[in-house]
């Protein structure tokens, strides 16, 4: 069976990008190595952090936001909204459907 993808809190991420920062002379890989994660990851870690860096914002809430995070409380509340306006839409149209086979007979 697949297995199961570890879960990296933000601190941890954070740290990791700091240890990268602080040892220039280190490889990816080797940091990688050292902290158990891929260098994909490291790498993409990094990217994000200095991405976040180059906006002048300085707003971290948004650096290192897995997916079902959302940056404010109108974002979490326009995804639930989202989310009921597609389940209702679903059910009108099972709605229509059983009407049209009870109609038929």
């Amino acid at each position: 069976m697949g297995s199961k993808r570890k879960v990296i809190d933000k601190e941890f991420k954070m740290n990791a990008v700091q240890y990268r920062k602080e040892h220039p002379e280190l490889t990816y890989t080797e940091i990688a190595d050292n902290l158990g994660v891929s260098v994909s990851s490291l790498n993409r870690w990094v990217k994000q952090f200095d991405s976040n860096q180059n906006e002048d914002s300085g707003d971290q809430s948004r650096l290192f936001r897995g997916s079902g995070n959302y940056s404010s409380d109108d974002a979490k509340e326009l995804a639930r909204l989202r989310k009921e306006n597609k389940d209702l839409k679903d059910a009108i149209e099972v709605l229509k459907k059983a009407m049209r086979i009870v109609s038929s007979q």
